[in-house]
């Protein structure tokens, strides 16, 4: 059974939940709206990461290559994003058509702390950047 929780509020002002220096609605929030598309894979893991912690799932799914894009996105209501560190990225630019993103996405589950670490491969899709799967993470 799928647990369906509602989208987290942020405002427009609110600092960026990827860690830009920039107001949410004027950083990520345009590429959640569909007003602009990440011009780098590096971008787009930024505003995935915005995504997950707005709980927006129509972004995600639409930012997903469709191979290996699931049906839906269950977000844990005990889950709660902290902040987003990019170690490093692999290509990925204006002119590559695949790039990756070394992470770590530091959370609280029910209030104890953790960290997700993941090594992203992204690739153009219809000539826009998309998450395609993880890769096992770099040393």
């Amino acid at each position: 059974m799928s647990r369906r929780t509602p989208p987290l509020a942020l405002s427009a002002a609110s600092p960026c939940p990827c860690g830009l220096p920039a107001a949410y609605g004027e950083c990520c929030g345009r590429l959640h709206r569909g007003e602009d598309a990440a011009g780098t894979a590096e971008r787009l893991m930024r505003s995935r990461y915005s995504a997950f912690v707005v709980r927006d799932e129509a972004y995600l799914l639409r930012s997903w290559h469709p191979d290996t894009r699931p049906a839906r996105v269950d977000f844990d209501p005990g889950l709660r994003w902290q902040r987003l560190e990019i170690h490093s990225s692999t290509e990925g630019g204006p002119f590559h058509s695949e790039g990756t993103v070394d992470f770590s996405a530091h959370f609280t589950d029910r209030g104890s702390p953790d960290v997700l670490r993941e090594h992203s491969r992204f690739v153009r899709h219809d000539g826009a950047w998309v998450y395609l799967d993880a890769l096992p993470p770099q040393a």
